[in-house]
């Protein structure tokens, strides 16, 4: 009886215990919009925020390290296909130093378009509002800064239109 007890109460308390697990959830899911990260830009003065966001217009937010493979692949896709991004505005954040960022920038030519924006998330906070392991992370936000979805790793550009346009 002793032994029916104890084992009832064990699964109990590992059923509880795993029932608690899944009501942590990342701060994305909990505030389903725009982050308020703010980003240290590549001329090192100015910031950039949520408020210098273009209105009416879908956002990619990318989480990026200059020396991903995939995220150079990720960047060359869009560029390959920027004149389909024409109506989305990008955001790419890397935590790495400015001048690495930079020349990720000069090399992709990324500062020819007014629709992306690079920076340094000097506070390390998209790592822990998304809570991602690989990169690129990709977090879509529609026209009034709703979140639509979030993706980790390389992600065909074909998709990322699709989401895009969610």
């Amino acid at each position: 009886m002793k032994k029916t007890f104890l084992l009832l109460l064990g699964l109990a308390m590992l059923f509880n215990a795993s029932a608690q697990n899944d009501t942590i959830q990342p701060p994305y899911k909990k505030v389903p919009f725009y982050p308020p990260v703010k980003l240290l830009m590549t001329d090192s003065v100015t910031f950039y925020t949520k408020a210098e966001l273009p209105k009416n217009k879908p956002v990619l937010l990318i989480v990026f390290n200059p020396e991903c493979d995939h995220c150079q692949h990720e960047t060359e896709a869009i560029v390959q296909n920027i004149d389909k991004f024409k109506n989305v505005h990008i955001v790419m954040a890397s935590f790495v130093p400015l001048t690495e960022i930079s020349k990720f920038r000069e090399k992709y030519k990324l500062g020819n378009y007014k629709n992306i924006v690079l920076g340094q998330d000097t506070h390390y906070f998209l790592l822990s509002f998304y809570q991602g392991h690989s990169l690129p992370y990709l977090a879509f936000y529609n026209k009034k800064k709703g979140l639509i979805s979030t993706f980790e790793g390389s992600m065909p550009i074909e998709k990322v239109l699709e989401e895009i346009k969610k």
